[in-house]
């Protein structure tokens, strides 16, 4: 067995070349469970491998998929963007109401603890814009390096759907257009079809990224990471 690491909601141990995960928290199992139906339908429908989790057990919870290949992205390319566009482009066609049918549904975001952990100037304001943006796509919900992988230039797949839901195509380009080097932002844009208005509702998405993180530092009681947090949250302000 050897210990592949803890996002915030589950730990993964690789047993035996197959990949097992456990919730940390008891809310999450439910949502493992979820994968292990939603994700052998969505996968044939994607271009790139993704996890196709089985259960393993239920009590206490625990799902096991075989092992996506690649490594956490550290540098970004122009194919890679073009394959990253293309990826969601399928992902952002799928019917939403076929993922409604096996429980995906809108996920809110926690609109009252940002205002009452993170209050800084400017953010009641990023608050009123990211409310009532389109709830109509089914999106991954937290694309970022660490969820994208590859090998030798190219892109091999894409993990951690936990937060699969229905929302704006918008948040899945938050990262991919706003933290990348602009050879790969604008290949992922041409591949995907990036309108001007969906750009500036990733910017949106972009800047409200810490949020989470500050949250979640108060959660697990942290100061460092919500501090850390913080800092995001300020300095995305001030560049959005």
């Amino acid at each position: 067995m050897t210990y592949l690491g803890e996002g915030w909601d589950s730990t993964a141990v690789l047993v035996d070349g197959w990949v097992q995960r456990r919730p940390r928290r008891a809310e999450i199992g439910p949502q493992l469970l979820r994968e292990t139906v939603v994700m052998p339908w969505l996968a044939p429908l994607l271009p790139l491998p993704v996890p196709v989790p089985e259960v393993v057990s239920e009590d206490p919870v625990v799902v096991r998929h075989e092992l996506v290949p690649g490594e956490e992205l550290v540098a970004l390319n122009v194919f890679q963007g073009r394959q990253l566009g293309e990826f969601l482009r399928a992902l952002h066609a799928v019917p939403v109401h076929e993922a409604a049918s096996r429980g995906v549904g809108p996920m809110p975001l926690p609109v009252d603890r940002f205002r009452a952990e993170v209050r800084v100037p400017g953010g009641e304001e990023l608050l009123a814009r990211i409310d009532g943006l389109p709830v109509d796509t089914l999106v991954h919900g937290d694309l970022g390096p660490e969820h994208v992988l590859g090998r030798a230039g190219v892109l091999t797949g894409v993990i951690d759907f936990g937060d699969l839901h229905v929302g704006d195509a918008a948040i899945d380009l938050a990262w991919a257009l706003h933290s990348t080097p602009p050879e790969f932002a604008a290949a992922l844009a041409e591949a995907y079809g990036v309108t001007s208005e969906l750009r500036e509702r990733a910017s949106l998405w972009h800047q409200l990224g810490p949020w989470h993180e500050v949250l979640h530092g108060n959660d697990i009681g942290d100061p460092e990471v919500a501090e850390i947090g913080l800092a995001g949250v300020l300095e995305r302000l001030k560049l959005g």
